[in-house]
Parts: structure tokens; sequence; C-alpha cells
């Protein structure tokens, strides 16, 4: 084979719920490809992709770590993600450059809140998936009842194509259950059933055979299960218990198998993004990049299309946890890690943006803190640090008020929080902590509106505009159009209000980001002698602002949908609760005396819900949320903050603010 060839080379990402054994699955993986010696232990603080100092203390990961290992002669660039919910970004940035999946679901707590966040992402994105049921050795495991929960919750097309009682056999398609010899002749029969009818409810022509016969041929099963796999049309199942090394080779042939190779442009036109972002002490900022079409360099000159730069290349990398290889070159398909590009951020397009993927929305921070330092002879310190930290995970948003000397952060939950404190100090040797997390809330025009502003003095300057503003859908975010003709605005200023009205609107009336609205420039007027490009900077937020408050707004908090199951003698208590904190529910159901409830609860409400839930039901119940949206506050709910900088509605005082010309300013 030739080298780099993307036939050999398989991207692969790792996911699961909090504990469900990715990181063990990885390093059994690791160990019995050949890649390392020994293995090593999360409980122990020595696994390979957990090598951050806060990941080795708490026992979770928190960084997506890329390894490789090699297996039948096939090469496989393995990302092992984070499982907590509050480090989702990591997953969301890793889903973005990976051709298949392992979803990663253990025996004993079976489907889990993050299993179905993960899922929906990898179905929006049609990402073929392996189903790994993990801890098969635990006590209280249940692999029947897990795979009927996966086929009811996650997808009809899971089947099994292993038995559970045969984790220890190599996986080579059909085989695996047609000949595993473990378990009773009855119970491979059902599994081998059960994966017939789903492979035939795929294939018109295998239906036809299965319901001529009753029965579908071992090569008719292992020519289908690659085509389905890789066509998402079917998910496969495998069994394991990874503490133990059982299934791990099964697993690594399926990966080989039946997860397709990338696929590569024959052009040769250079495309690639950049999906993570690392300091190194000798080598500065690493850009991790997967590479769709062309070819990159040791010593290239390439151009990050998003900043319009182009960069060198000084060296590039190969990792795999703390390990690196100066590899020279990174050919389509591949993955790896570029050195020298000193400007580079997370998202970058790398030649064109031809064949890079869009990316799949699944983290939205709904808390933000403010930091606070204890020695204020590091406060430039921690604010270098918090902008190195915000360059590797752009969600947590840093915003620097200069005037006020605060930092404020947003961020998914409190794990997060104890997280970044440990990592200032560790890495940094800084101490600083945050303030109690407080919501994120939005705002939405409550009608239609217009907005008018005539900036014309002091001069030198003239700009003229008047938008309209009018409420849209509920999660449409902003739509923006002008409708103004050249000759009486140029396209000059017209890209220059285009380009900050998304930079007005994130501060409303009450402090907070205004969404789900339809702006339109609608008159616009500019003069040949006095109007210089950067008055429509200054007019622009004057005339939205102006908008806003004719149209008033309404607040918007966001929601999470909840799915809770609790014993049935427990149910009256948890829906006083669930009343308590304004959710919505559905009428519950009751199944073998528990109670299941499922519907939607305020963050604002139930910030300490999920602690008090293990009191609240004697640790007997089982609480999965994810985020649901924004939807429009009771009227008695205010919340507003503290404006950053100058009002546009004082316009006098807003432009001597801009104009520096403010006192002390």
């Amino acid at each position: 084979m030739e080298l780099n060839d993307p036939r050999y080379i398989r991207n692969i990402g790792i996911f699961a719920h909090v504990d469900a054994g990715k990181t063990t699955t990885t390093e059994q993986i690791l160990f019995h490809s050949g890649r390392i010696r020994s293995l090593g232990s999360v409980d122990a603080g020595t696994a390979q992709t957990d090598y951050l100092e806060v990941e080795r203390s708490r026992g979770i990961s928190v960084r997506a770590a890329a390894t490789r290992f090699t297996w039948n002669g096939v090469t496989v660039n393995l990302v092992d993600t984070p499982g907590h919910v509050d480090f989702l970004s990591e997953v969301e940035r890793s889903l973005r450059v990976m051709d298949g999946a392992v979803l990663i679901i253990s025996a004993v707590e079976g489907v889990q809140a993050q299993t179905e966040v993960i899922w929906h992402a990898l179905r929006e994105r049609n990402m073929p998936t392996l189903i790994y049921v993990n801890k098969m050795d635990r006590v209280g495991a249940d692999p029947l009842g897990t795979l009927k929960q996966i086929r009811r919750l996650l997808s009809p097309q899971a089947a099994p194509v292993q038995a559970p009682n045969g984790v220890e056999d190599s996986f080579s398609g059909a085989d695996s259950l047609l000949d595993s010899g473990a378990g009773t002749r009855s119970e491979a029969a059902a599994y081998k059933q059960l994966l017939e009818e789903t492979v035939a409810d795929r294939d018109e022509s295998l239906l036809l055979q299965y319901l001529d016969i009753g029965t579908l041929p071992k090569s008719e099963l292992n020519h289908a299960l690659p085509s389905l796999t890789r066509s998402a049309d079917l998910f496969p199942v495998l069994f394991g218990a990874s503490n133990k090394g059982m299934g791990i080779e099964p697993l690594m042939q399926a990966m080989v198998t039946l997860l397709p190779p990338p696929s590569v442009s024959e052009d040769g036109l250079l495309s690639g993004v950049v999906f993570r972002i690392e300091r190194d002490s000798a080598m500065g900022r690493i850009a991790y990049v997967r590479l769709y079409s062309g070819v990159i360099r040791n010593r290239d000159s390439v151009r990050n299309e998003t900043q319009q730069i182009e960069e060198k290349v000084t060296q590039i990398r190969k990792i795999d946890g703390q390990k690196a290889e100066d590899v020279g070159k990174l050919a389509a398909g591949d993955i790896a890690a570029v050195c020298g590009w000193n400007q580079v951020r997370i998202g970058d397009i790398i030649g064109c943006a031809a064949y890079v993927p869009g990316e799949t929305r699944l983290a939205v921070p709904l808390l933000t803190v403010q930091v606070r330092w204890s020695n204020e002879a590091e406060y430039p310190a921690v604010v270098t640090a918090l902008q190195e930290l915000a360059d590797e995970d752009p969600l947590l948003d840093l915003q620097w008020l200069q005037e006020q000397r605060e930092l404020h952060l947003k961020v998914m939950g409190p794990i997060q929080i104890e997280v970044l404190t440990h990592v200032l100090n560790s890495r940094y040797g800084l101490k600083a902590d945050f303030s109690s997390p407080s919501v994120i809330y939005k705002e939405t025009p409550a009608q239609a509106g217009e907005g008018f502003i005539a900036y014309t003095m002091p001069k030198p300057c003239w700009a003229i505009l008047r938008f309209t503003i009018e409420p849209g859908e509920r999660g449409s975010g902003l739509s923006y159009q002008s409708v103004v003709r050249s000759e009486r605005l140029l396209d000059s200023y017209q890209n220059e209000v285009a380009r900050r009205v998304p930079e007005a609107l994130q501060q409303g009336l009450f402090g907070w980001e205004v969404t789900d609205l339809k702006v339109t420039l609608i008159e616009g007027e500019h003069h040949v002698w006095h109007t210089h490009p950067l008055d429509f900077a200054v007019a622009t937020p004057m005339g939205i602002m102006d908008g806003l408050s004719r149209a008033g707004v309404k607040l918007l908090e966001p929601m999470l949908s909840f799915r809770l199951s609790v014993p049935e003698e427990t149910g009256g208590k948890l829906m006083n609760e669930l009343i308590l904190m304004r959710g919505e529910f559905d009428t519950p159901v009751v199944r073998q005396e528990r109670m299941e409830i499922e519907g939607t609860l305020p963050v604002a409400t139930s910030l300490d819900f999920p602690a008090r839930f293990g009191s609240l039901t004697k640790g007997r119940g089982a609480l999965s949320t994810f985020f649901a949206g924004y939807r429009e506050c009771p009227p008695d709910v205010q919340a507003e903050r503290v404006r950053r900088g100058v009002n546009p509605l004082d316009q006098s005082k807003y432009i001597l603010s801009v104009r520096k010309a403010l006192a002390g300013s």
C-alpha cells in the first residue's frame, strides 16, 4: 500500500456519557495494538490520553485527546472525547472532523443524558457509528435490557453483530454471532435473528431472500454489514468489558472493517480546518488540522482563508498523548498537529472551504461568571492566561472590561469552573476564583419598530441610517439585509453597517444579547466630503438601540428538557418539586413500579436540582437533562445585566466615549 493512502486511514471519535469507560477503552486499544507496552489507569492517573494534570488528579477527561494506532494494516486516528456535559465544546469540535464514531454505553447505567445528546449530533451529521456496550463484567450489567433501550431511545436500526456472551471472540462480521460458541444456542440464534431482520429491513433484495428462506447466509451478511454501516443505515452493536480487555479486539476489527475511510478530493486543492489549539513551551501555538484535500509540508507557506493571511509551517507532528513525532507532511484524509502558525484560531479554514463540512452546535454556555484574583499584581498575568484558555476554548467568550478591570467568562457548569481554577494554578501558578454563576438570559423585540440616527455632529462626520426591527421565529438568531441602493449609500459603507449590526446587538436594553429578530436597513446617506467609514461604526449601535427602545424587548430564559425515572412512591414529591421550579411535564408513565416523567425546566430555577435529586430519591432515581432552547420569561421574572461601556441611547456621551473625548477616557 502507498504511504498516506486514504483507503488505509480511519478518523474515528470515541464518545460517551461520563464514566462509561471511554478512556479505559482507548487505553486498551493502544495496548492491544502494540502502541503502548503497558496499560495505564484512569483511577491511578496514568492513562495515555489523560495527560493534563487536572485530568490525572480528577480522573476525568476535560480535553479531547488525539492518538493513533495501527490494526491489520489500517492506521486509525483516534480522538478520545470528554464525557462530562461541561466539556461538550470539545465533543462538538471533534465531531466536525471525524468520519466515524464509537459510542460507548454502560451495560449497567444504559442510555444516559449525554448519550442522547451525542447520538442526535451524530445523526444530524449522518455519521457511521458503532455502539459498544461496555462494563459487561459489572454487577447489574443487563446487555439485553441495554440493547432494547438502545433500539427504543436511539435507533431501531441498532443490531448486535456479536453475542454478549461472546465478548472474547474475534469479530469477523456475522461469524461473531454464528460461530461464537458462547452462551446458549437459543441466545445466539435470537441475536442472529435480530441482526438478520435489521439488515433485511434496509435492503430490498435481502428482504425478499429473508422472507423466502427465513434466514440470510453468512456471506450475504458479511457483504451487507460494511455498506449499511458506512451509509448509516445500520448501527452495529458490540459488547465488552474494557477494564478486563474483553471485547477490545473485536471492537478494533469492527472499526477498521465497518467504518469508512476518509473521502478525499482528487483535484489537489488545499482544503482543511483547524479543530483544536494547544500550546507547547518550545514550539508555541500548535494547530490540529484535518485535511480534506491537498498536501501540507514543512516550510510551506499556507493560506488561512478565514483570517485572509498566510503563515509558514515550521513542523508537522503526529501526536500521541505527550509523545510527538515530526512527520514532515500532512496529506488529504489525515490529521496532524501543525507548528508555526502564530495567529491561527479554532475553526479557521486552511486553503479553501470547498471540502470542509459545517459545524454541529452542541455546547451552549448558559451561565456566566466573573473572575476574581487575590493578588492585584497578578491581574495582567490572569488576563494573559485567560486569553490563552479562551483561544483553546472559544466558547469561554472572554470579556475583558479594561475600564472596570473586570473579566467575565461563559461556562457550561460547576465542574468546568473547578477545572479552570485548577488549570490557572497548575499551568500558570495563579490563584483566582470565580463568582457564583448566573444564568445567561437573552432579549428579543416585543414588536416591530424603527430606529433612526443622524450622526452629523460634531464635525467632521456624516452618517444617516434608518432600520426596521422585527421579531423573528424563536431560535432563528439574527437575519440582516439592506434594501438601500448603492448610489444612496456606497457598498463599502453598507458593508461596515452589516459588520457592526451583530456587535450592536450584543447588549440590549437589559444588557443581554438580542436574538431572534430581523433587521433591515431601509435608508442610508453619506456625505461626499464629511463621511469616513468609521462614522458608520459609531452610528450603527445608536440606530439599533434607538429601534430597540421604540419596539421594546422581551426577556428570554434558557430551558432544559428533562426525563426522570423514580420509584413510584417518590413520584408525588418529585412532581411537587417540578411545579415549584416552574417545570412543565407530560402525564407521568408508570412502568414496573417506577414513574417516568418528561418535560421542561427553566435553568434559573433548577441550578441545584441535579444535586438535590439524589437525596430526594434516596439514590434510586435517574435524571437526564439537555438544553432545549430559549423561551419567553413570565412577566414576573426580571433580570438585568450591568452594561459594559456607555449606552448608545445616551448619544452625546456615547459619541464622546467612542471618540475618546470623555473625561478620564
